[in-house]
């Protein structure tokens, strides 16, 4: 049995994120073992979720990952803990565009059994807040409303006359926070600042979102919610089950991206790894000037090097080293932020120059799920092979994309591949499409 909470909202900048990471804290402040996990494709605050509940960060998406590993992803995610909190992503009934909410809030609630709490922005109403909740508590029957969170009350009064106004709705009120401008992450072109760059200033804001939350939330009220959740079946997800050990008893080494500059990587990709026999060794390419010893492959993941990129520049041993790795024919996968790496230089400065191509800044972003194939065999995946993945920068590469290139959709070919390189925009789930880890573990393992 695990029980579990969906914190949603109508919509985006009603404090999802603040509430959830303040729940998560609070109960594990209680003693409560609690497991975080956010709705979508984010990684950005699933890292606060990972500083407010000790465990790997955790994302539940439908289309990156297919409906059917939802249940068994959640309950690998939640295995330690006793409840398990969900963050909503945008309003609760906003999904992929033109697909009838296919990857909302409310698809995944539905689709873990899981009650919903919405917490509201009131700041701007009172008694019209009573309306909007019960519209959506009656939307969609199917979506169990458990309760509402007041958020950004700017008073008693303004409180008790929300509540007066729910009272006949009959949905109960959860909590009744008031306004506080200094429980919040700051923010940057791309959403919230990871809890990765702000290293301790992360650890501090979950004690305070904690006291915010213990001050304005029943919290036996919610853990209650949380186990009206049924049973869930489904056995949990086991990354042995889709690779087993393909090092044959032996282990290689992986150099994964970390540090300041590259804070994104999905945990089930690690466990993956790990499972098929690869060591993940974590490479900062701002501070470290060497691959760990016996590394036998690269992966470069999602970030912000843009930010941070006079300081990667400035690392000329390390991109020296990978550059030569790369040249050598040592495997490589690098998605978005790890693409970026790999070109001759980014907004100017020089990078690893493992791609004949430039990067850099612009004001405009791509951002959006994504349906690709594989042009052509290359280290990550075979020719004609179909993944889903999204695409989320600020930037761009010129040019777009090599010949051969890492992927096509919407009858665009994009990014770089050879039989040992793969380089791409796209983020592709990889326990969506474990056969991807096989094939990079295997080229690993062989090479």
């Amino acid at each position: 049995m695990v029980a579990r909470i969906v914190v949603a909202a109508p919509g985006s900048g009603h404090g999802k994120t603040t509430v959830a990471t303040g729940l998560m804290a609070a109960l594990r402040e209680r003693g409560v073992a609690v497991s975080g996990h956010k709705v979508g494709p984010d990684f950005i605050d699933p890292s606060y979720h990972a500083v407010a509940t000790g465990l790997p960060p955790r994302n539940l998406d439908p289309f990156l990952q297919g409906e059917q590993r939802l249940v068994p992803l959640l309950r690998h995610g939640a295995r330690a803990a006793e409840v398990a909190v969900i963050e909503g992503v945008m309003g609760l009934f906003d999904g992929a565009l033109a697909t009838e909410g296919y990857a909302s809030t409310a698809h995944v609630a539905k689709l873990v059994s899981a009650p919903v709490v919405l917490v509201v922005d009131a700041s701007a109403a009172s008694r019209s807040v009573a309306a909007l909740v019960l519209g959506f508590a009656r939307y969609d029957p199917d979506v169990e409303l458990a309760g509402v969170i007041l958020n950004k009350l700017g008073s008693q009064r303004h409180e008790d006359e929300i509540r007066a106004a729910l009272e006949p709705t009959g949905i109960p009120v959860l909590g009744a926070l008031r306004r506080e401008e200094d429980v919040h992450a700051p923010g940057r072109h791309l959403g919230l600042v990871p809890a990765g760059e702000r290293a301790g200033e992360a650890g501090k804001l979950a004690p305070r979102l904690a006291e915010w939350v213990r001050g304005g939330v029943d919290l036996d009220a919610v853990v209650r919610a949380a186990g009206t959740a049924p049973a869930l079946h489904a056995p949990p997800w086991n990354p042995a089950d889709e690779l087993g050990d393909l090092g044959n008893g032996r282990r290689s080494v992986v150099a994964a991206a970390s540090g300041e500059a590259f804070t994104f990587r999905y945990t089930e990709t690690t466990e993956l790894l790990d499972a098929a026999g690869v060591d993940v060794v974590d490479l900062d390419p701002i501070h470290d000037r060497a691959l760990p010893d016996g590394c036998a492959g690269l992966y470069f993941g999602g970030g912000f090097p843009e930010v941070h990129v006079a300081d990667i520049s400035g690392n000329a041993e390390l991109r020296g080293r990978v550059a030569d790795a790369i040249a050598g024919g040592m495997p490589v996968v690098a998605e978005c932020a790890g693409l970026l790496y790999l070109c001759r230089e980014l907004d100017g400065l020089p990078m690893v120059g493992a791609l004949d191509a430039t990067a850099r800044m612009t004001q405009r972003g791509a951002l959006g799920y994504r349906r690709a194939t594989a042009p052509t065999d290359s280290v990550l995946a075979g020719t004609g092979e179909r993944v889903t993945g999204h695409e989320f920068h600020r930037t761009v590469v010129e040019p777009r994309n090599g010949v051969p290139a890492a992927w096509e959709w919407d009858g665009e070919p994009e990014g770089f591949s050879t039989p040992t390189l793969h380089a791409s925009y796209l983020h592709v789930h990889w326990a969506g499409h474990p056969g991807l880890a096989r094939r990079f573990t295997q080229a690993v393992h062989n090479g």
